[in-house]
């Protein structure tokens, strides 16, 4: 993404502020076991504002009435460093690829955060953030408060994140051609399962052909851990053992997606482990994919968001009278929950820079967020009925179902980014019958 998106973001934040100093820090490398680390992942807002992906570095931004200014932090470079882990940016590389007024060393910082803030009456920082950094930055205040001739010091803290995460509720067409790379790799990758699903395979067998694919067309990661769940696995919302055997006559549920350049996937298809699906399986199925498309074609902008997430309780709890698992009648049934059981989970939820982006759903008055272009969201309904459920007809128990594509709001309604994904009934019969053509290295062609 070009330096100038970054330096337009940071711009648009200090807009918002009347004067004050902003303190994002880095993600911290996490403790895997004893002395290893998880792969590192930066920060998604310390991200979205500046686009550097080293830890131990930290970015301030700047506001007076008359000026702003940016300055990053970065780890200088060291030849024992570089040996064991890499060669970083380095200051040096830093200023000659972004866009800031003043780069330093981190090394640097302790000696400046002081004089910062001394000219400044409010700090913006994340409140949950526990580094090092913004520790020492609170600890600067309160000295600068009981110092005696200061003529300013800090008067007010406030959360940061709430005015980031707003901003990126709307992508820009950068970001949403990420989230189609994502997805177009995701895609590939769920075609894979399904042709190579058979009964007798693990479920964690699936899971590495979707990583295969993943991997070899360069996606950074998984955007969360797979879901691979075959059978009445299904009926566990976050299972991530997948360890069992897929069995002939079961379903199978995934949940897997990729991330592209720090940017999202989130993809959920069900399907039948030998490719057919049974009646029971079927009228189910159906049922789900019905409210997954009404739903998708109300999204507009000016639609609100609780509005989606009534209506898709509606429909679904319709569709569970017409299977005969609730009885009675609709109303009723909705004031008291009753599709609640098998229908535990909201409609969808935002993704960008993170799977589940924490923007906002609510307005500063309170009020459910309208959709707006440039929002992405996923929508996912789903319909869990549990092998042990004695209440539900023998044929449907077991049966587990989410269907789940990655929507962009648009002037004129909206797009299904991952339509490419095939998801009515003959079409993946027809997919898991055809064997040929496995497409592994999408990036040759995307």
């Amino acid at each position: 993404m070009n330096e100038i998106h970054y330096s337009t973001r940071r711009q648009k934040l200090l807009d918002t502020l009347e004067e004050g100093v902003v303190i994002l820090s880095s993600s911290s490398p996490q403790t895997r076991s004893n002395d290893t680390e998880y792969s590192y992942r930066q920060n998604s807002d310390f991200y979205y504002m500046c686009g550097f992906e080293e830890p131990n570095s930290i970015l301030i931004l700047l506001k007076t009435p008359e000026s702003t200014r940016s300055i990053l932090f970065v780890e200088a470079c060291s030849a024992e460093g570089a040996l064991w882990n890499g060669a970083c940016l380095g200051v040096e590389g830093a200023r000659e690829r972004f866009s800031m007024d003043e780069i330093h060393s981190t090394l640097e910082y302790s000696g400046l955060i002081k004089e910062i803030l001394r000219e400044h009456t409010a700090l913006y920082i994340d409140f949950l953030d526990d580094s090092s950094s913004v520790k020492l930055a609170q600890q600067s205040v309160k000295e600068l408060r009981e110092t005696r001739g200061v003529k300013k010091s800090i008067r007010a803290i406030h959360d940061v994140t709430y005015l980031i995460r707003s901003m990126r509720l709307l992508k820009s067409n950068e970001e949403i051609e990420r989230i189609k790379h994502a997805i177009a790799i995701t895609a590939s990758a769920h075609h894979q399962a399904m042709r190579e699903c058979k009964s007798g395979m693990k479920e964690f067998e699936l899971q590495a052909a979707m990583s295969y694919i993943f991997l070899s067309n360069g996606a950074t990661s998984e955007a969360y851990g797979a879901i691979v769940a075959g059978g009445n696995n299904a009926n566990t919302l976050h299972y991530i053992d997948n360890r069992d055997l897929l069995l002939d006559g079961d379903l199978v549920l995934i949940d897997a997606a990729c991330e592209w350049e720090l940017y999202a996937s989130d993809i959920t298809r069900t399907f039948p482990i030998n490719g057919k699906f049974s009646d029971p399986q079927r009228d189910v199925y159906e049922k789900v994919l019905d409210v997954q498309l009404r739903v998708i074609d109300a999204i507009k902008p000016g639609v609100k968001r609780d509005w989606l997430q009534q209506y898709s309780e509606k429909l679904l709890c319709q569709a569970l009278i017409d299977l005969g698992i609730l009885k009675g009648e609709i109303t009723p049934l909705l004031e008291s929950k009753a599709h609640k059981k098998y229908a535990p989970h909201g409609i969808g939820h935002w993704m960008g820079l993170d799977v589940h982006d924490p923007c906002p759903y609510f307005d500063d008055e309170g009020e459910s967020l309208a959709l707006s272009a440039g929002m992405v969201t996923t929508i996912e309904p789903g319909i869990y009925i549990r092998a042990d459920d004695e209440s539900v007809e023998e044929k449907y128990r077991g049966i587990g179902i989410r269907i789940e594509d990655d929507i962009l709001i648009t002037d004129e309604g909206c797009e299904n980014l991952s339509s490419m994904i095939v998801k009515t009934v003959e079409d993946i019969e027809n997919l898991m019958m055809n064997k040929e053509g496995i497409c592994v290295h999408l990036m040759k062609t995307y």
